[in-house]
């Protein structure tokens, strides 16, 4: 949360595989504010730290590897809930995949290794006072906390990119369910680092998945 007058700029980023790559939107003090695409890690990190100066950033990809081949505490909760979600496999398992399955949640790795070092993970919630960091989010599960209730995926493009409009923000921009997804990450960003109330699902040591509690 900013301690001075600057403006709260956050950046969400949906992460794909090697052929999508990284789309990002940033809001600032909860607008939009820009969007940014690249399948390159060191640039899409870059564009956070340097191009839109984001104070906190929240990414749609595993924060870390299940440790014994079970879903991740996180993942099982927001299933308990009936929030439908991927299982984060262990390394091992995605890095033998024959047909590479697992190699968006790669690219995640390789995007939380390198953002980390500016941007600490996040392991509790609230935040601390005006550190920069990093956290996962979930989109499907960011659309039921917003919607107040379980909703399908299979009208996301409608409801993701409603669930913004009402929420203030102008998606004219975000012209790809990539940038949707994008965006909300980035609503989700704004509410923790303003201090809005946030469920974390999970515990630290294999990850939380924050999403807004409303």
């Amino acid at each position: 949360m900013p301690t001075d007058s600057r403006p709260l700029i956050v950046a969400g980023i949906d992460v794909g595989g090697r052929g999508k790559g990284f789309h990002g939107v940033s809001l600032r003090n909860g607008m939009y504010h820009q969007k940014y695409h690249s399948k390159d890690v060191a640039e899409i990190v870059n564009w956070c730290r340097y191009g839109v100066k984001a104070m906190v950033v929240a990414i749609d990809a595993p924060c870390r590897w299940s440790t014994d081949g079970r879903a991740r505490p996180a993942e099982r909760q927001l299933m308990q809930e009936e929030i439908q979600c991927f299982a984060s496999p262990t390394k091992r398992v995605a890095l033998n995949h024959s047909r590479d399955n697992y190699g968006w949640m790669l690219n995640g790795e390789a995007l939380f290794s390198d953002l980390e070092r500016t941007h600490s993970l996040c392991t509790s919630i609230p935040l601390s006072v005006g550190q920069q960091q990093c956290f996962e989010t979930f989109p499907h599960a960011v659309s039921c906390a917003l919607s107040k209730g379980l909703v399908s995926a299979k009208n996301k493009r409608t409801l993701r990119r409603a669930l913004l409009e009402q929420a203030g923000i102008d998606t004219a921009n975000l012209t790809n369910i990539d940038l949707v997804d994008a965006a909300l990450c980035a609503l989700t960003a704004h509410y923790l680092a303003s201090g809005r109330p946030c469920n974390g699902y999970g515990e630290p040591s294999t990850g939380l998945i924050i999403v807004p509690k409303l």
